[in-house]
C-alpha cells in the first residue's frame, strides 16, 4: 500500500495518475479535500481511501502496518506566504511526524524538498549534504523546506530508506488550481489564448536581459518517474536534486508555448512585482550528477518536448491527467 500526501494537488494527483497507469491502485490519499476544484484532479482515479490531512497522523500511528511506502508531497508551497506559523506547522512539524512514524515502523519515505532552498545560488546547485546548513533561501517557504532538510540529516532514527527530492521548476497537467503559483507555461497558454500575447517580467538585474532569466524546468512526468525509481531501487538515502540539469530562458519557454499553439510569438515585458523583486531567482540549474551516480539513467523531456506534450495533449483539450 502506497500513501500519497498532497494527493489532490498538482504533483500528488499526477503521481496518483502515474501509478494508476502502471496498474497500481493500492493507494491511500491524504490531503485537505475541502476544495471542490482541486478534487477534479483525482476524479475517475483508482485508490483505496481518502484520509483528511488533520486525521492522517493519528491514523498512521495506529495503522502503519497497512503502509509499505510514503510519498510525502503535501506542503504549503506558496512562495509569497509569510505566515511562519503555517509554514512551520505544515512544512516542518507535519513532516517530522511522518518521518518519525516511518523511522519507527521501518517504512520507506520520499518527501518533497525544493530548489527554493538554494536562494540566489551563491553556493551553486549541488545537492551536497555538507552545504545544506549554509544555504540562504530567499523566502519563508524555502526556509521551511531547508529547515526540514537540515533536521532530516541530523536524525539518527531514520526510515530504512528515505529521500528528499529538491524539486526545481515543475510544470504539467493538474496545476490549474495553483493561481499565481502555477507554471509560466500554464499562464502563457491562458494569456496567449485570451490576448494573443504573453507578458514576461523585466529583468532588474544588469547581468540578465529581459526574458533571459533562466530556470531549470522539469516536466512532471519525469518527476513521477524519478519518484517511482527511488521507491523501487532505493539507492543511498539522502537529499537529491530533481531537475533537468539544463537551465533555459523564459523566452525559450514562451516561444515553445507559442509554437505548440501554432501561433506567432508576441511577447511584452512588465516590471517584476515589488513583493517578490528582491527575492527573485535569476538562475537555477540542478546538478544532477548525484542522481546519475545513484543509477538513474533515463533521459528527461527537453523543454520543447515537454511544452508540446503539455499544451497539445492537456491544455488545448482541457484534460486532466
Amino acid at each position: 500500500m502506497i500513501v500519497i500526501t498532497g494527493a489532490v494537488g498538482f504533483i500528488g494527483s499526477y503521481l496518483l495518475s502515474y501509478f494508476n497507469e502502471l496498474g497500481e491502485d493500492q493507494i491511500i490519499l491524504v490531503d485537505d479535500f475541502s476544495f471542490p476544484e482541486k478534487n477534479k484532479n483525482i476524479a475517475g482515479k483508482k485508490y483505496v481511501k481518502k484520509i483528511e490531512r488533520n486525521a492522517f497522523i493519528p491514523w498512521f500511528e495506529k495503522n502503519y502496518d497497512e503502509v509499505d511506502f510514503v510519498f510525502h508531497i503535501g506542503a504549503r508551497t506558496d512562495t509569497t506566504e509569510f505566515d511562519h506559523t503555517i509554514l512551520e506547522e505544515l512544512n516542518v512539524s507535519y513532516s517530522k511526524s511522518i518521518w518519525n512514524i516511518c523511522a519507527d515502523k521501518m517504512i520507506g519515505l520520499v518527501y518533497a524538498s525544493s530548489a527554493a532552498t538554494y536562494g540566489l545560488g551563491e553556493l551553486g546547485y549541488a545537492d551536497k549534504h555538507e552545504l545544506i546548513e549554509q544555504l540562504k533561501p530567499l523566502n519563508p517557504y524555502g526556509v521551511s523546506k531547508n529547515e526540514f532538510d537540515k533536521w532530516a540529516l541530523a536524525q539518527k532514527n531514520q526510515p530504512p530508506f528515505w529521500c528528499g527530492l529538491k524539486f526545481f521548476n515543475i510544470y504539467g497537467p493538474n496545476e490549474f488550481h495553483k493561481g499565481r503559483m502555477a507554471s509560466v507555461i500554464f499562464h502563457a497558454y491562458k494569456q496567449i489564448k485570451e490576448t494573443g500575447a504573453m507578458n514576461l517580467f523585466q529583468s532588474h538585474n544588469p547581468d540578465f536581459k529581459d526574458g533571459e532569466q533562466k530556470r531549470d524546468f522539469v516536466y512532471v512526468y519525469d518527476l513521477a518517474k524519478v519518484c517511482d525509481w527511488m521507491a523501487e531501487n532505493q539507492p543511498k538515502s539522502g537529499i537529491y536534486n530533481l531537475g533537468s540539469g539544463k537551465a533555459r530562458t523564459f523566452l525559450d519557454l514562451v516561444n515553445a508555448t507559442f509554437h505548440a499553439m501554432n501561433k506567432e510569438p508576441k511577447i511584452n515585458f512588465i516590471p517584476t512585482p515589488e513583493d517578490i523583486r528582491d527575492k527573485y531567482q535569476y538562475f537555477t540549474e540542478a546538478d544532477m550528477s548525484k542522481l546519475q551516480k545513484a543509477g538513474y539513467t533515463e533521459d528527461f523531456f527537453t523543454l520543447e518536448e515537454g511544452v508540446e506534450d503539455y499544451v497539445q495533449n492537456y491544455l488545448i483539450p482541457n484534460k486532466y491527467f
